[in-house]
């Protein structure tokens, strides 16, 4: 049977003789008992389809982890997912529907097909772009505006739609989520994939991003995801960024992102109070920047040049806030100042009637760390706590994100003396911070700060190991009555016993009485 186009249509008929052929064979089966299993019936046919499996990828940070179909061949589908993904536009057997038992996986193998596709989008600016295949339906399902586009009053009917503002990788990461119900996020195109979720408006995507990005958060890129949170107007992710620059801002300022932010976040950084970070460091990261912001001007980064497009925010530097000599050995020389600048600051330092200054010469504020301490007690007795090299130990988790500056240790229980402390704080093994520097004790049974160079962040429901070693008078305080869980303003932090203390620490007593943290 040859239909209008002249295809081949056996396999129809035999599909509709079918019924008539299984039911006279029934009847037979009826007279004849097993007679019946010789009957001849038309070949079936079917077409096999074997697809190889490929290993799922996971999801980034496996925001919205999905649940596996009970029918339907789940590495099948990946793989259609994995094609389509690269753009092959895998056109699948005429009888793929069989494959998957549900709407979900069978409207997944039309994401990035070609296959009934009424819609074709160009996607990227000019010489990276990449031409993506759209069902109109699907995409009307999803997204608001590309109802208005494809069904709205003003809709055009074009076959092709170009959208230079958008990356290819995010427009189909977006795509992904309207075909297959799924997520996937991955650091380097998620900000693209926010501005997309945000242009098309489809807010559970958006948010998934939002969620990704706090996740994946730190000093390295705080600076730029604060530039790009303002930007999408994500007042969470905005507060997020800047509890990470005010507890890390050094780590922050010298960060490469730091460079690369806009001019209205510079300032807003700069006129941070809370900024926990010594003025040179700002001032240093400030010149940084405005190298940078010459390149990007295509200016040579003369000092000129530098001094013109810091403008107005280098008085945002609280220069005359630096130690003397960090302001003689840096600010001073850098050529940046004027000279008129530079002498009236020195005169600031040194001359009883200070000159009048643009410059902020009040002192930031910083932030005031908060002191955990874990026992309800301390005692000193004259055979203890003896030292000699050993490890005092202890295990902490927060219900918060939190940022560890130091820990408050004891001190000599016999009279003033010094000590050398170093200190570490450690994840599964994995060193995140340590410090070997000094403290004097006087005496008493007060406790005495050692701090990291740079705070630590510290994630919610994960236990850490707080580890020092000591050396000086091995006669000291320790600390007694410990408690388990201990409320530290609005931040819970819980303790148990870690396996390097080798010098008896534990919950109930011992050393590292405090931890010094900012929340």
């Amino acid at each position: 049977m040859v239909d209008a186009r002249g295809k081949n249509m056996k396999c129809l008929t035999f599909f509709l003789m079918l019924p008539e052929t299984v039911k006279n064979r029934s009847k037979k089966g009826s007279k004849k008992g097993n007679s019946s299993t010789s009957s001849k019936l038309p070949p079936v046919c079917y077409e096999i389809i074997t697809l190889k499996t490929k290993k799922k990828k996971k999801m980034a940070a496996e925001i919205f982890p999905n649940k596996k179909p009970a029918n339907g061949n789940p590495n099948s589908i990946q793989q259609y997912h994995q094609q389509n993904l690269n753009n092959n536009n895998t056109i699948p057997s005429p009888h793929w529907r069989g494959l998957y038992g549900t709407i979900r996986e069978r409207n997944a193998v039309m994401f990035n097909n070609d296959l009934m596709a009424d819609v074709h989008f160009v996607v990227g600016p000019p010489g990276g772009t990449q031409r993506i295949p759209g069902h109109k339906y699907v995409l009307a399902v999803g997204s608001s505006v590309f109802h208005a586009m494809f069904y709205g009053e003003l809709a055009e009917d074009n076959d092709e739609i170009r959208i230079p503002d958008v990356e290819p990788a995010a427009f189909l990461a977006m795509l992904k989520y309207m075909y297959c119900d799924e997520i996937d996020l991955a650091a380097d195109t998620v900000l693209a994939t926010l501005y997309a979720g945000k242009k098309y408006i489809v807010p559970h995507l958006a948010r998934a991003c939002v969620n990704f990005l706090e996740t994946s958060l730190s000093a390295k890129n705080a600076c730029v995801l604060l530039s790009q949170s303002c930007l999408f107007e994500e007042p969470d992710l905005t507060q997020r960024c800047w509890e990470v620059i005010e507890a890390q801002a050094e780590l922050a300022l010298k960060s490469e992102g730091f460079c690369d932010i806009d001019f209205q976040t510079f300032e807003s950084i700069l006129n941070r109070e809370t900024l926990n970070a010594k003025e040179i460091v700002v001032f240093e990261a400030a010149l940084n920047w405005a190298e940078a912001e010459c390149h990007r001007q295509e200016l040579p980064p003369t000092i000129e040049n530098k001094r013109k497009v810091l403008g107005k925010a280098l008085y945002l530097i609280r220069i005359p806030t630096m130690a003397l000599d960090e302001f003689a050995d840096g600010a001073a020389q850098s050529g940046v100042l004027t000279v008129n600048e530079t002498n009236d600051i020195f005169l600031w330092y040194t001359a009883a009637k200070k000159p009048d200054l643009e410059f902020v010469s009040k002192p930031r504020k910083g932030l005031v760390p908060l002191r955990c301490h874990r026992f309800q007690s301390c005692a000193y007795r004259s055979n203890q706590w003896r030292y000699r090299g050993r490890c005092d130990s202890i295990q902490f988790a927060v219900d918060k994100r939190v940022f560890i500056a130091g820990f408050g240790l004891y001190g000599s229980s016999c009279g003033s003396t010094e000590y050398s402390a170093k200190i570490e704080l450690k994840r599964q093994g994995v060193i995140l911070g340590q410090n070997l520097s000094k403290y004097f004790s006087d005496g008493s049974s007060n406790t005495f700060p050692v701090w990291f160079e740079y705070p630590v962040q510290i994630e919610p429901d994960t236990f850490y190991t707080a580890s020092v070693v000591l050396d000086g008078n091995e006669l000291s305080y320790f600390g007694q009555e410990g408690m388990t869980e201990v409320q530290c303003g609005k931040v819970t932090v819980q303790f148990q016993c870690s396996s390097d203390s080798t010098n008896g620490t534990g919950v109930q007593g011992g050393q590292i009485p405090e931890l010094i943290f900012y929340a």
